[in-house]
């Protein structure tokens, strides 16, 4: 199955830019499907060979839709995913860090294959203003969601994953 999966939630635009330039990049690879987190269930992760997940960084935890996502489909697909695999990316103000120790560990119960280094792009938003102000991302750090969403895309399609 080459189908990849990018699942995504994003309050001020930051992990969608980055959501959409992995997709736009796996496009030309493999199947590639972009779904926001709350339109995601159990069969749209069934029905791929691989994942990237993509969420911002909240009070040092990743957002609440997108561990909401995670507790909706994760007893549902436990023990008929495992072995796919996956990359993460995360929209952070300062660390982000903690996020990919969240996600890491749920994939980690999937019991997935981390195929690629998570992917950390650090906003420096630190004042409630800039925390919640529109995001931009730059192109050299979307450049780097590009080319790991190729990568992941050319795995999958070449069946190296």
């Amino acid at each position: 199955m080459t189908k990849l999966l990018i699942v995504y939630h994003s309050r001020t635009g930051g992990s969608r830019q980055m959501a959409e330039a992995a997709a736009q990049a796996a496009r030309g690879e493999a199947e590639t499907e972009l779904k926001r987190a709350e339109d995601t269930g159990p069969e749209d992760l069934l029905n791929a060979g691989g994942y990237i997940f993509c969420a911002p960084e909240n009070l040092a935890a990743i957002s609440g839709v997108m561990k909401d996502f995670f507790d909706r489909c994760y007893y549902p697909v436990l023990g008929r995913i495992e072995a796919r695999p996956y990359a993460l990316m995360v929209c952070a103000g300062s660390d982000g860090e903690n996020a990919v120790r969240q996600i890491a560990r749920i994939a980690q119960g999937w019991r997935l294959r981390q195929v690629q280094e998570p992917l950390i792009v650090c906003t420096h938003a630190q004042t409630p203003e800039a925390i919640l102000a529109d995001k931009t991302i730059a192109d050299a750090e979307l450049e780097k969601c590009r080319e790991l969403g190729m990568a992941l895309a050319a795995g999958l399609s070449m069946g190296v994953f």
